[in-house]
């Protein structure tokens, strides 16, 4: 085995910051390197250069803007991120996503809309409210069988 780290790896505790399952905060949050979340948050979240996770005990209800998002508990609010988006086995997002790569694990739950923006592309971030997909009920078709054929 080798030391290097080849960018698959989690990064080192020290490079993240902790909000643990007692703590609830109200307003905005910003900040400069990733962020794992097991408590409450409810306003905006800004992580635009680093990883947001929320935990499993985590519990968001936030507008949130990073460069990757990893749901393992719950958020209710739009996602923009700059890479990807995660929601893995038993999290949820109730919201839209913004994100070239999005990944939906078996287990999870989802209900908004999706806009799989292509890098290089400015992202226009979804806003409370605004469903970025068209909605159009789909119609019964109607067959006719042909005669004499």
């Amino acid at each position: 085995m080798t030391s290097e780290n080849t960018g698959s790896e989690p990064k080192p505790q020290s490079e993240r910051a902790h909000i643990g399952r007692s703590v609830v905060i109200k307003g905005e949050l910003d900040g400069s390197e990733d962020l794992i979340v097991d408590g409450q948050v409810e306003g905006k979240i800004e992580l635009r250069e680093h990883t947001l996770t929320i935990g499993a005990n985590g519990r968001i209800k936030a507008q949130v803007f990073a460069k990757s998002v990893v749901v393992l508990g719950e958020l209710v609010g739009n996602i923009n991120a700059v890479e990807k988006v995660e929601i893995r086995e038993n999290g949820a997002v109730d919201g839209d996503i913004v994100a070239p790569r999005i990944a939906i694990a078996e287990g999870a739950h989802f209900r908004g809309s999706i806009d799989m923006q292509r890098k290089g592309q400015p992202v226009k971030p979804a806003t409370p409210g605004e469903s970025r997909l068209p909605i159009n009920p789909i119609l019964p078709a109607t067959i006719t069988p042909r005669v004499g054929v």
